[in-house]
This record gives C-alpha cells, sequence and structure tokens, in this order.
C-alpha cells in the first residue's frame, strides 16, 4: 500500500516527451561539447572520426551508420528479432538529422575560453540527463543509447561499467581511425576523456533523482 501511495505522489512524465526532449538535448550536447574544443562526446566520436577521414559523408550520416552496427550487433546477441530495434532506426535518424542541424548554426555562438569552459558543462550535463530520460522514456530510443542499456541487460552486467566500458572502446577507435586516416589524434580532448569515465556514474544519480519524482508513462502503459 504504502509502495503505491508513494507512486501516486509521483509526477507524471510522458515518455513521448522525454523521447523528443531526448533527440533534442542529445544532439545539441554532442554538438556543443565539440564546438567548446573540449573533445566530442564518446557516444558520437566514432562516427565523427570516419566524418573527418572520409568527410563525403557528414557527421549525421556517419552516426547513422554506426547506430545500424550497433542495432545489428544487438540482433546477433539476443538472437532473434526485436521490433523495438527496428523502430529505433527512426529514432537514430531524427538524432543524425539533428546532428547536422545544430552543426549548421553553431558557430554564431561567442567563442572564447570562459564561455567555452561553460560550453563544456552545459553539453555533459545535457547528456546525462539525456541519456538517464532515454533509459526511462518507455520508447524505442536512440541506438547508442540503447546499445549499453541492453547489453548490460542481456550479460546482466552493472549498466554504469557497460556504459564506461563502451564509452571507452568507443574513444580508443577514434584515436585510431583518426590516427591512422589523418595521420593525427582528433576529436578527443581532455572534456572527451573526462566524460567517458565519469558519465556513467552521473547518469546512474541522475536517473535515481528522476525515479524519485516522476513515474514515466507512455501511451501503452498510461490508463
Amino acid at each position: 500500500m504504502n509502495e503505491i501511495d508513494c507512486a501516486d505522489q509521483k509526477h507524471i512524465f510522458r515518455g513521448e516527451l522525454a523521447l523528443l526532449l531526448v533527440i533534442i538535448m542529445n544532439s545539441f550536447g554532442v554538438v556543443l561539447m565539440l564546438y567548446s574544443g573540449s573533445g566530442i562526446s564518446a557516444i558520437s566520436s566514432v562516427p565523427y572520426a570516419f566524418s573527418e577521414v572520409f568527410s563525403f559523408l557528414s557527421l549525421g550520416t556517419w552516426t547513422y551508420i554506426f547506430q545500424a552496427i550497433l542495432i545489428a550487433s544487438l540482433m546477433i546477441l539476443r538472437k532473434h528479432f526485436v521490433i523495438e530495434y527496428l523502430l529505433s532506426f527512426v529514432v537514430g535518424f531524427a538524432f543524425s538529422m539533428m546532428l547536422d542541424v545544430h552543426k549548421g548554426w553553431i558557430s554564431i555562438l561567442p567563442y572564447n575560453i570562459p564561455m567555452r569552459i561553460i560550453y563544456f558543462c552545459i553539453s555533459y550535463l545535457l547528456l546525462c540527463l539525456g541519456i538517464a530520460l532515454s533509459n526511462r522514456c518507455g520508447l524505442p530510443i536512440i541506438p547508442t543509447d540503447l546499445f549499453p542499456r541492453e547489453l548490460s541487460a542481456i550479460k546482466n552486467f552493472k549498466y554504469s561499467k557497460v556504459k564506461i566500458s563502451f564509452d571507452v572502446i568507443c574513444l580508443a577507435t577514434t584515436a585510431l581511425i583518426t590516427g591512422i586516416g589523418i595521420g593525427r589524434i582528433k576529436g578527443l580532448g581532455i572534456g572527451t576523456v573526462l566524460a567517458a569515465f565519469t558519465m556513467g556514474k552521473v547518469i546512474g544519480i541522475v536517473g535515481e533523482t528522476l525515479d524519485k519524482h516522476f513515474r514515466f508513462v507512455t501511451f501503452r502503459t498510461a490508463r
């Protein structure tokens, strides 16, 4: 009875709204972190590396290709077709398009050292909040957010550890691709490394805070 009362006291957060916010916030967070000069976020570092080496395709397009690979990997691990994974392609496509949209206007923002520090802090927090929301929205989510969540469930590993490992592998891959492709490591900075090793923990903290105050419902669960 106490658990029911507690759930009733929580604010309702529509999963559809949460997913829309995730697409906008995460795409902006990725581009803003790159613009800050501290390095690109780990979840987009691999597509960024390919866009720098093979520039005939945009960052958004390479992101969609990368997401397709992640979804295919999850299908193989599950050993059966999962409709939610397929639907996440649609969400991933919207995210990829928003990356290109934000890249188109981001240069109008002031660019100096104090503002760059602020940009990094804002982008870091936006990504942590966005990923925490995506893990709770109850709808198909961006494949780069879906992959660590599903992998942790499939292998029964703690999410924060899977998230950190996934980010570090992405960064190592980015360093390898840019190092070989253009002769120097590009896109990785102190902010990238800091985010990779801490974001998993912060996402967990943000998620726990959301769980205390909100109950997420969608068209499939609302009554």
